[in-house]
């Protein structure tokens, strides 16, 4: 959180080394809250660039005023329901777009197993409703806390704590059981 507020306070002074360093640090875990949104990945990766541009743009002037990391990933969520309302009446998610990143490291048999799981869980989490998606990644990928996660989705944390559990028991039921806490 140091870290984060020194970074802005360069960022907002015109540092290139200050925003590369918050890029660095955050985009990974921003690209996959995208593309567990999305099941995208150019899309996602389009959605965080945005984000980064957006976040630029208001360099000068930004205050940090929570986690820039829950800052970056409430952006970044906000885009990708955006982009999903948009295009829910235009055209279906294709899957095979999406590949593991971490596949090419394996044995091609284990890459087959690994590749088929990832599918499945997609498949599963297409299934479920969109607040209930939204609030199992935010906080297993986004590890967003659900007080968080409520106020962004303007709702109870009750609330939000039952969409997290109903799209884990979904997933449960989709998979067979095989998903774990």
């Amino acid at each position: 959180m140091i870290e984060d507020r020194l970074l802005i306070w360069k960022l907002n002074r015109g540092s290139r080394d200050a925003l590369s360093r918050i890029y660095e640090k955050y985009r990974d875990d921003l690209l996959r809250i995208a593309a567990g949104l999305l099941n995208e990945t150019n899309a996602a990766e389009d959605i965080v660039h945005d984000v980064f541009v957006a976040f630029v743009r208001s360099s000068g002037q930004f205050q940090l005023t929570g986690s820039l990391r829950g800052y970056l990933a409430k952006c970044v969520a906000n885009k990708a329901r955006n982009l999903n309302r948009a295009k829910f009446a235009h055209r279906t998610v294709n899957l095979d777009e999406i590949e593991p990143g971490a596949a090419n490291f394996k044995r091609p048999e284990q890459w087959i197993i690994d590749n088929e799981e990832f599918r499945q869980l997609n498949d599963a989490m297409m299934q479920l409703p969109y607040e209930q998606k939204e609030a199992v990644v935010l906080h297993i990928q986004g590890r967003m806390k659900f007080r968080e996660i409520a106020k962004m989705q303007e709702t109870s944390i009750q609330t939000t704590l039952s969409r997290y559990r109903y799209g884990l028991n979904k997933l449960r039921s989709v998979l067979n059981g095989e998903v774990t806490k």
